[in-house]
């Protein structure tokens, strides 16, 4: 994701959808402050695909978490979550997560891009029950080219406490780095949910998927 500088007002309200329970409690925190360079300076979470914006997509696929916390601007929404931005404004991935963490309470906490049209609440349980199994520390979707997607993950949230204690300062350092020396499970996307929007053509083409699949959501 690319990053700006994000400015924080009120929250939004509360329209969730009903999902079958998961097997594992979660939280969840939805990293919505890129500056959407690629897409010409674009606010990425207010660009919709079918009947939604991207960010009430991803909103939706969390809809089982026990808290969602939102990091970067706050703009409306279809259910009520918690907002806070990243220090320095513009610091990064890493800084969102070391933002958002603190306002978690469950033992697994799901980080996701907020350019996940295709993500749904089914790949959410099963990212967030993997990373609860024994000897894992979280667990990624991987992508095209066997790519680890670690912005489409859950992990523990001890681990994530650790890793980013072990960083120290959080501002500009990549996942890569946080994730680092961390046991994950690797779990392949059969559904494609992990299909992001960082360019004006990815984004015609999640377009043009939810319009052949009927996916209005």
């Amino acid at each position: 994701m690319d990053w700006g500088v994000p400015r924080c007002v009120a929250a939004g309200r509360d329209n969730r959808a009903v999902y079958p329970k998961p097997q594992v409690s979660y939280d969840a925190i939805v990293l919505s402050g890129g500056a959407g360079r690629r897409l010409g300076g674009l606010d990425k979470a207010t660009l919709a695909v079918g009947n939604r914006t991207l960010l009430d997509r991803v909103l939706a696929a969390c809809a089982d978490a026990g808290r969602v916390v939102v990091v970067g601007p706050a703009r409306e929404t279809e259910r009520a979550v918690i907002w806070t931005c990243e220090s320095p404004p513009g610091g990064g991935p890493v800084a969102a997560v070391a933002a958002g963490l603190p306002l978690t309470v469950a033992d697994v906490v799901a980080v996701l891009a907020v350019d996940l049209p295709f993500l749904t609440a089914a790949t959410v349980a099963r990212l967030a029950a993997a990373a609860a199994g024994d000897g894992s520390d979280g667990a990624v979707l991987v992508g095209d080219g066997d790519r680890d997607q670690p912005l489409t993950a859950a992990y523990r949230r001890d681990a994530l406490v650790r890793r980013l204690a072990e960083l120290g300062d959080s501002a500009g350092q990549a996942m890569s780095a946080l994730v680092r020396g961390l046991r994950l499970v690797r779990l392949p996307d059969d559904e494609r949910a992990g299909e992001d929007c960082d360019t004006p053509e990815q984004l015609a083409n999640a377009r043009a998927r939810a319009g052949r699949e009927g996916d209005a959501r």
